[in-house]
């Protein structure tokens, strides 16, 4: 999977394969970490923090392989807490957690709707095929029919729309042009001022504000044609697209548009800012902080690192240090730090 940003800069990882890896012996360490009085939390940090997911996953089957054990349970019944939910989850195959997470933020009573909009909108077509499936598989529930009880509205089509996995994407000839010559190989500069005109036509120019033609315009374009969208509104209205939406939109309808939009502008910046405020203030929003860590460590999280030492003018290894602690705080300065 091709991992580049609307620019065609390629984005930077934390934590990549790791070298001489050995399942079986990382399952010994594992067994030997667990065995009698106490438990070694060191051990189990060093090894499944400095392992990426695919190698992690594999621990697993092979623990189960070797011992006639799941490696979760036995983690479960060892540990406790943030630490345990932060291991245990690093375990899951991305796809499944992302699965996984969806459902829990519509389990129970109310719905967390910014998991929802995190995760929708920043997933290719592939993966949002495979949660669907694995939602499933899983859980026994169409992903799509529990989104739409879930929640309602514009914000509602949005996510549906997602959901729908048909949102045009470059193909292998298409990268290597974007490398070679940047966005302007890979975009239609007329569909752009075209539809930035729509926009304007439905937000700026008009009282009231036509929402089905902006969910029609974000969900439809890749986020290369979007940009270049973006770039000839501002030219039109003598605003950036994030001003517009302040204005014309709220609630999780300004959210989710939002999300898209910083797909297209600049990804790690919105991982940057989840990141943040799953940590300012009192107490820490540990499901999210987890997750992202997880899910963007092997994506872009060099770049988020980067993008919130320049918004907020401290390190995210700072940020995570101070919200942080123990073998929960170690295991997630894995992630942040890389192997």
């Amino acid at each position: 999977m091709q991992f580049i940003g609307s620019k065609g800069e390629k984005y930077r990882a934390t934590i990549k394969p790791a070298s001489n890896f050995n399942a079986e012996h990382d399952c010994e360490v594992l067994k030997k970490a667990m065995k009698g009085l106490g438990t070694d939390e060191n051990a189990i940090v060093e090894v499944l923090g400095r392992r990426n997911n695919a190698q992690r996953v594999q621990i697993k089957k092979t623990y189960k392989t070797m011992f006639g054990k799941d490696l979760v349970e036995d983690l479960k019944s060892e540990l406790g807490g943030v630490f345990e939910k932060a291991v245990t989850e690093s375990l899951f195959e991305l796809d499944y957690y992302d699965a996984y997470s969806l459902h829990e933020a519509m389990k129970g009573a109310g719905t967390r709707e910014e998991v929802l909009t995190e995760i929708l909108t920043s997933r290719s077509n592939e993966q949002i095929e495979h949660i669907k499936t694995l939602y499933q598989q899983h859980f026994g529930k169409n992903l799509e029919e529990d989104i739409s009880r879930e929640t309602g509205g514009f914000y509602k089509r949005v996510l549906v729309s997602c959901l729908q996995a048909n949102k045009p994407e470059l193909s292998y000839d298409q990268i290597e042009k974007l490398r070679q010559h940047g966005p302007s190989a890979v975009v239609s500069i007329n569909q752009a001022k075209a539809e930035a005109a729509e926009l304007y036509n439905a937000g700026e120019k008009k009282m009231g504000t036509d929402e089905a033609t902006f969910i029609k315009i974000f969900c439809m374009r890749n986020k290369f044609q979007l940009r270049a969208t973006f770039d000839e509104y501002e030219k039109i209205s003598g605003k950036d697209i994030f001003e517009s939406l302040n204005t014309e939109m709220s609630g999780d309808l300004e959210s989710a548009l939002k999300a898209i939009a910083f797909q297209a502008v600049n990804t790690p910046f919105y991982f940057a800012t989840r990141l943040y405020k799953s940590m300012k203030g009192a107490g820490t929003t540990d499901t999210t902080l987890i997750r992202i860590l997880l899910t963007r460590s092997e994506i872009d999280l060099s770049d988020i690192k980067k993008e919130f030492a320049t918004e907020y003018n401290q390190t995210l290894e700072s940020f995570v240090k101070g919200d942080t602690s123990g073998d929960y705080g170690a295991f997630m300065m894995r992630f942040v730090e890389g192997n």
